[in-house]
Order: C-alpha cells, then sequence, then structure tokens
C-alpha cells in the first residue's frame, strides 16, 4: 500500500507520519517511512539544492525538473522495491506537491507536469493521499517557530520565504485536487493539537482499511 501525506508548510506531515507508521506496526503491517525530496542518497543532494534559500534564482522549470529527477530516483529505489516486497510505504510528499507547487503556485502548465509524470514514473499514484489542511497564515508560523528553535533545518527554508499569497495558491491547489479525487483523498483538519489530528488520520485510514 501506498500511502502519501500532503500540505503546506507547519500542517505537522512529519510528526504525523511518525505516529501512523506505529499505527501500521500495531497492525502487524512492515512499514517505511521516506520523503520527498530527499528520500535517497542523490535525492539528499537535490533537496539541498532546492530548499537552499541560496537557491532563490531559480527558475520554475528548473525548480519542476530537479523535483522529478529526485523522484524517478526515489520511485527506482524506494518506492517500487518496496512495495513489491508488500510493504506499506508512507511517503512525507509526493507528486500532488509538484502539482500545486509548481503547478498551481508557479503557473506551470498542470497538463505539461501530469505528462511529465507518466512518462517518468509510469504514473505510479497512492492508494491514499492524507491532505493535512490548515490556513497558510497558522502553517508559516509553526514552521517558522521551527527554524527558529532548531526542530527543522534553517538552511532548508526557501519555501517558508515565499510570500502569503504564494502559500495561498498551494493550498487552493491541495484543495482542488482533493474535490477532483474524492476517491483518494482524505482531508483532515491540522488545525486542531496533536493527538486530535492523529486520531482524525487513524479514523480515516481505518474507514479506508474496511
Amino acid at each position: 500500500m501506498f500511502i502519501t501525506l500532503e500540505g503546506i508548510e507547519g500542517c505537522g506531515k512529519t510528526t504525523q507520519i511518525n505516529h501512523l507508521s506505529r499505527f501500521f506496526e500495531n497492525r502487524g503491517q512492515s512499514c517505511v517511512v521516506t520523503r520527498e525530496p530527499g528520500g535517497t542518497a542523490i535525492g539528499k543532494e537535490i533537496r539541498s539544492i532546492l530548499l537552499n534559500p541560496a537557491s532563490k534564482g531559480m527558475v520554475a522549470k528548473a525548480e519542476l525538473l530537479l523535483y522529478m529527477a529526485d523522484r524517478a530516483q526515489h520511485i527506482a529505489a524506494v518506492v517500487n522495491p518496496c512495495l513489491a516486497e508488500g510493504k506499506v510505504v508512507l511517503c512525507d510528499r509526493y507528486f500532488d506537491a509538484t502539482v500545486v507547487y509548481q503547478g498551481f503556485a508557479r503557473g506551470l502548465d498542470t497538463r505539461f507536469i501530469y505528462e511529465l509524470h507518466r512518462l517518468v514514473m509510469d504514473d505510479l499514484k497512492p492508494d491514499v493521499t492524507l491532505l493535512l489542511d490548515l490556513p497558510p497564515r497558522i502553517g508559516l508560523k509553526r514552521a517558522w517557530k521551527q527554524l527558529e528553535d532548531g526542530t527543522r533545518n534553517g538552511i532548508e527554508s526557501r519555501f517558508e520565504e515565499e510570500t502569503l499569497s504564494f502559500h495561498e495558491k498551494v493550498r487552493a491547489g491541495y484543495l482542488e485536487l482533493a474535490r477532483l479525487e474524492p476517491e483518494r483523498f482524505r482531508t483532515i483538519d491540522a488545525s486542531g493539537d496533536e493527538e486530535q489530528v492523529q486520531k482524525d488520520i487513524r479514523e480515516a485510514l481505518t474507514q479506508y482499511l474496511k
């Protein structure tokens, strides 16, 4: 089973994906936690370019192709092998992030992005996508607090430095994708505390697994 977590900066994906791993392990299912970008050794090098504020001048198409390169390596080296072994793969961001960040927010043609996905990744889609939704003002406040207190890597703040309107486009893009694919998406209110969000995710997944 392939499950992805999506959402704007500060929505709590990293925290919740670890809870989710324990949820499946308690059910006796082997589970792998990974992320994009950076789920492989090569991907970590790509991530260091993509998230570094020093890359501020990167054009949208270059950004898109770096994400695609990271994903091609990630699918070949991690996702497909783990799925073939019958493991649950939990991924912090995947293709939907590319559609909303580089498509909805950066303005690149989403048809072009989908075509790249079809060609490069054989159109591999998650079984379930958990969208942790909350207003950008709240998410950015959380994200900057984590950057300032050292719980997040301070040199990975390029997207946090984007304008509020950019993040509002990202959120709107995610909600539109969830509207278009209700059978795959489960939208979770991420504005509550950690325990409540964890509970809502488990309930959504329990219903899906039934």
